[in-house]
């Protein structure tokens, strides 16, 4: 086994066209030994060519691949030392598994003898050793995914890069699979980068998560981190859910909410009085109280019970719609429609205030108050 620091990995001020058009701007992120990083964004914000520009199948416009404190960016892809699982898996559907597996192996000239213990530990790692002999086209794509994995980690590899390796799964499959494979990842101390746009894998799964946007990289941070305290508006809306009140800052520790009350901020901030801002509230962070108190008041407008919690959905008199996540019992009263409520915010720390340049247009600036 290499030495763990040359699994470091790091992208330094890489750019990336096609043609005119940018794909990529001034990326740059460390991959720590062991760490696994997800790329997280829509469609469209550059997350994949970045996992290209890594794993060598595009040299980048400009900037510096390194690993292992070794530049690589002019290395080829099948000189990288980098094993790829691709979102279908790309295995060859005329070889066996045994034979999938040791395809890099082949490649690389290795022997006879250290193919045969090489491809089994790797089957035996991923549960595949009954399934040696079969196609791929006899397998689940559980199965296929694991095969997959087994032929990207005989290699040695010092990274192992994933493009959407559970988007064609079963929800349920792909929930086990996650669990196995970060399992598997952190019980051998593999360094990986992953690519996906379903947040609640990037969350599940990555120690950090860089969230892309428009070829640049928003925020990385921890998955708690990004949730709790997210930098810009931007990432406060791709990273779960939330609730946006337009309002007016009245001092640098008070807002004035279009919805018609003045709420205290839990700490004092750069906007300055009168400064339009968007008020972010997890529905987690919302609670119920009587219309008469203090809070945001609004009117119910839709309740769905979904078992043991129920989330409701209320419109504040400046026309927001609001939703509320809250336990449910049998013994908790239903909602009607048109009910009048008050919501209050029941952890201030978590309220996301962010600047916006006019009355209606929020931006992709801000702070956590």
């Amino acid at each position: 086994m290499a030495n763990a620091s040359a699994h470091a990995l790091a992208i330094t001020g890489v750019d990336h066209f096609f043609g005119q058009m940018q794909a990529l701007a001034g990326i740059s992120l460390a991959v720590a030994p062991g760490e696994l990083v997800a790329l997280l964004g829509p469609s469209g914000c550059g997350k994949t060519t970045l996992l290209q520009i890594i794993a060598g199948f595009i040299r980048p416009t400009r900037g510096e691949v390194t690993l292992g404190g070794a530049r690589i960016d002019h290395v080829p892809a099948n000189r990288r030392r980098i094993g790829m699982v691709f979102q279908n898996y790309a295995l060859f559907p005329h070889l066996s598994v045994f034979e999938n597996v040791a395809y890099g192996l082949r490649a690389r000239r290795a022997a006879d003898a250290v193919i045969r213990t090489k491809v089994a530990e790797m089957l035996a790692l991923v549960k595949m050793t009954d399934l040696a002999e079969r196609y791929p086209g006899a397998l689940s794509g559980g199965q296929q995914q694991r095969v997959a994995l087994a032929r990207a980690m005989a290699i040695e590899p010092a990274v192992v890069l994933l493009d959407e390796p559970f988007s064609a799964l079963d929800k349920n499959l792909r929930l086990d699979m996650q669990i196995e494979i970060k399992s598997l990842f952190k019980g051998a101390g593999i360094t990986s980068i992953m690519v996906t746009h379903d947040q609640e894998e990037a969350l599940s799964m990555a120690d950090r998560i860089a969230v892309m946007n428009d070829g640049r990289i928003e925020q990385i941070d921890t998955p708690n981190a990004l949730y709790d305290r997210p930098t810009s508006l931007f990432v406060n809306r791709f990273i779960g859910h939330s609730n946006f009140l337009r309002g007016t800052m009245v001092s640098a520790d008070r807002v004035r909410l279009d919805a018609g009350v003045e709420l205290p901020l839990s700490s004092s901030r750069r906007f300055r009085p009168d400064a339009p801002v968007i008020v972010a509230v997890r529905p987690e962070n919302c609670a119920l109280a009587e219309a008469t108190q203090d809070g945001v008041p609004a009117t119910i407008r839709v309740t769905l019970p979904l078992g043991p919690s129920e989330v409701i959905e209320a419109v504040t008199p400046s026309g927001e719609h609001l939703k509320i996540h809250r336990p449910r019992s049998p013994t908790t009263p239903v909602l009607e429609p048109g009910a009048a409520v008050c919501i209050r915010f029941a952890d201030p720390t978590g309220v996301g205030v962010f600047s916006r340049p006019n009355a209606t247009l929020p931006v992709t600036t801000g702070d956590i108050l």
